[in-house]
């Protein structure tokens, strides 16, 4: 897909959806994450968690620190050169985005939401949680739901999920999730096969004849029905059924219960069609295909057996015509840096970046985990020293600087658009008393008369 000369973009994702039961995260997830699968790595893992343990004591300690279940997350991903991006939860619902570093700049806005449906949305049981973003300047929206149960709730299923449709997001052009160009919509979403006994339903299972299940599942029958969903696409239930199991095992329900297995846990998604997406001036006319959506995989993983659902994933290709090409900041670190002397970090903007006094430069370890992983910051007001037509300097004092040393990057932090807009290249920073002429240190660096940086721009600033 290319338009008007501009090369088309391809973005994996990879999509999880796992009912865990308020259970803790299990020993290895390497094949539910795909980790070890030959090919192209994912550029964006998208992992939608229901009946995360949410307890009053553990719902209120997740809500000072990271729950146990995104740091285990942070843990696996982070060293693989992904970053939480992004992260919302609503008692036992939790989304987390994660995104490899160098695609960082490129997502902005980033909106967080939720609507509870549990007691007639006084409780947050069973609702949704959404994360609004947009990716290389399409607006794209992740909602994770969990359902109400049983059989005979399909209306109240629908229902509900038609108001989550409803919640508002603050940005003017994008309120709601039908408003953006992708949607994806997964969770447990707790629609049953209906009419067909269990023992029809397990003996189909059991001979692999899913496609005698699949007119009776209620989500497959709702799609034909109801006008909201038409435009939902979802690949195959090629898979078995992913409720209802027992604990460690892969065999169906054995308790007195004997409940009636069920794609509960489902990945869907939706693409606005070309006479939907309003073209701006300047920008490719509406009718071209800005965006599209390929499924590559949909499938459950039998191998986990820590709650009574089966995890279900999807892997997919964005495949776009990029409407962002360059980042907001350029920054780099200036000169040699170690703990023995303050140091300075150069950055450019484009012209028409709307910068604010709550800006920060971050210092980050190269494998950091998310946003406030930072090592130390400087705002870029409070903290700039010079400043001329192309760019600016801010200083870091030596005393935060890591006395041992490493691998770093700098990170520029946007308010305004709630997301790093620029990202540098990896540095080298030498630990502390390596060289005895970096004594004389920044202040050195500062006084030398003929230092180009510091123009009559600066000096005119520092004299004001």
């Amino acid at each position: 897909m290319e338009a008007a000369g501009v090369p088309a973009k391809e973005l994996r994702l990879h999509l999880v959806t796992w009912n865990v039961g308020t259970a803790s995260p299990p020993p290895d997830v390497s094949g539910l994450l795909q980790l070890n699968s030959v090919g192209p790595t994912m550029d964006m893992y998208i992992i939608g968690l229901q009946e995360v343990n949410s307890s009053i004591t553990n719902f209120l300690s997740d809500l000072a620190f990271d729950d146990p279940w995104s740091i285990f997350f942070m843990t696996v991903l982070s060293p693989l050169g992904y970053i939480k991006l992004s992260s919302v939860r609503m008692q036992g619902l939790l989304l987390l985005i994660f995104v490899k570093q160098v695609h960082l700049p490129f997502i902005r806005d980033i909106q967080t939401q939720y609507t509870r449906t549990g007691l007639y949305g006084y409780w947050g049981n069973k609702g949704g949680v959404s994360i609004s973003m947009s990716l290389f300047g399409h607006p794209v929206c992740l909602v994770n739901c969990h359902l109400p149960a049983h059989m005979e709730n399909t209306e109240q299923r629908l229902d509900d999920f038609e108001t989550i449709l409803e919640m508002r997001f603050d940005g003017e052009n994008i309120p709601s999730p039908l408003d953006h160009e992708v949607l994806f919509w997964f969770g447990d979403l707790n629609f049953r096969i209906a009419d067909y006994g269990i023992h029809f339903v397990r003996e189909s299972i059991q001979n692999r004849r899913f496609s005698l299940l699949w007119e009776k599942d209620q989500l497959n029958m709702a799609k034909k029905n109801e006008s909201f969903l038409k435009e939902f696409k979802e690949g195959p239930l090629l898979f078995k059924p992913t409720y209802k199991f027992d604990l460690d095992s892969d065999v169906y329900d054995t308790s007195e219960k004997k409940r009636k297995p069920a794609w509960t846990d489902r990945i869907l998604w939706k693409v606005k069609n070309s006479s939907e997406v309003e073209s701006k001036e300047g920008e490719f006319p509406a009718e071209e295909n800005l965006i599209s959506v390929t499924l590559n995989n949909y499938t459950s993983h039998m191998s986990y057996g820590i709650s009574d659902h089966k995890p279900v994933t999807g892997t997919f290709v964005l495949e776009m015509k990029p409407l962002l090409s360059d980042p907001l900041v350029v920054l780099n670190p200036e000169g040699e840096w170690s703990a023995d002397h303050d140091v300075v970090v150069r950055y450019s903007t484009v012209s028409e970046f709307p910068s604010s006094s709550w800006d920060w430069i971050g210092l980050f370890q190269v494998t950091f985990r998310h946003v406030n992983d930072y090592v130390t910051y400087a705002w870029v007001e409070d903290d700039e020293i010079a400043f001329n037509a192309n760019s600016r300097q801010v200083y870091m004092s030596a005393s935060e600087i890591p006395q041992t040393g490493g691998e770093f990057l700098l990170c520029y932090y946007s308010n305004n658009f709630q997301s790093i807009v620029g990202i540098s290249e990896p540095f080298q920073i030498q630990p502390l008393q390596t060289r005895k002429d970096q004594t004389e240190g920044f202040s050195s660096w500062l006084q030398k008369p003929d230092n180009p940086e510091l123009d009559s721009d600066s000096e005119q600033r520092k004299g004001t």
